[in-house]
């Protein structure tokens, strides 16, 4: 098997048998993001303690490069500080746009596989959505908790 075929069956599996994906009650962020331009949506989950992330899921709806690419976040970032997953978030945006290197992209474990990405212009927005969604949620808590508020009330009308 060569490496496109392992990633695409990583992507995949992600896909098909998510490991996070369920709402979460009690969680201590939640936030909804949305890729406007394909339709791809997600509620983001985090259970936070002293500035580690605890546990964490999502649900929504949208293509397999979104949905899989979420799912292999929250199997990073469980377990890390929100130091370290902003870490992982800065290395996926530059794998995704190219200026990663070698070594910052291994961090990644499975979400390296979506490097190739980077070379499909039109699908960059639908791999960073998860992550773009969890660099909102601890890069501005004040605004997550404002956000919070309006996708809770609104997340109603999301597809899940």
């Amino acid at each position: 098997m060569n490496t496109k075929e392992l990633y695409r069956e990583i992507l995949n599996d992600h896909n098909v048998n998510p490991a996070h994906k369920t709402q979460m009650d009690g969680a201590t962020l939640e936030l909804h993001g949305v890729n406007p331009s394909c339709g791809d949506n997600i509620v983001l989950y985090l259970k936070t303690k002293d500035g580690i992330i605890t546990d964490g899921s999502y649900t929504g709806s949208g293509c397999a490069i979104s949905q899989a690419s979420v799912d292999m976040m929250l199997d990073l970032v469980i377990g890390k500080t929100t130091e370290e997953a902003q870490k992982l978030y800065d290395i996926f945006t530059g794998m995704i746009h190219g200026t990663a290197s070698e070594e910052q992209i291994e961090q990644l474990d499975e979400a390296a596989s979506l490097e190739d990405i980077s070379h499909m212009p039109s699908r960059v927005k639908c791999a960073e959505l998860g992550w773009r969604t969890l660099h909102e949620m601890i890069s501005t808590p004040a605004k997550t908790q404002e956000i919070q508020k309006t996708a809770s009330q609104s997340h109603e009308n999301c597809p899940a």
